[in-house]
């Protein structure tokens, strides 16, 4: 599925995302300032997170809580070095959970992350406008 949007419809695009996620695992992929972090943001506020949803560039992880008391995993794997210091921090107990795991640059962890994951590309079309690509 691809869709285009403004960021001002990222709401509504996420509503009609979520029910598409057939994974517990899903990666995020798109340059710097293509819109991630605020997709995730946008998915968790549909999700009823009741915490603040931020980047997790320097914790590696942020750990969420929805009104049902579920856990939903934010990762930020952009300063990770290699797959060993995601398996050195846990990502696995993390990914195989059964939570919901929303991962940023996930490439840099490809090799541990489950078969059945599914991925979410964004690319900034100018200003206002995004790309998305689910697959």
């Amino acid at each position: 599925m691809t869709k285009s949007y403004t960021l001002d419809e990222i709401n509504s695009v996420a509503r009609e995302i979520l029910p598409l996620l057939t994974s517990n695992v899903i990666c995020f992929q798109g340059e710097m300032g293509a819109g991630k972090t605020s997709f995730i943001q946008a998915l968790c506020k549909i999700s009823s997170v009741v915490d603040v949803v931020t980047s997790p560039t320097f914790s590696l992880i942020n750990e969420y809580q929805n009104e049902q008391s579920e856990s939903i995993y934010h990762f930020d794997c952009y300063r990770i070095e290699s797959e060993e210091e995601a398996l050195d921090f846990g990502a696995e107990e993390y990914l195989y959970s059964g939570n919901l795991c929303l991962i940023e640059w996930s490439e840099n962890i490809a090799s541990i992350l489950p078969e059945s994951h599914q991925s979410i590309r964004l690319e900034k079309i100018d200003k206002n406008t995004r790309k998305l690509t689910l697959t």
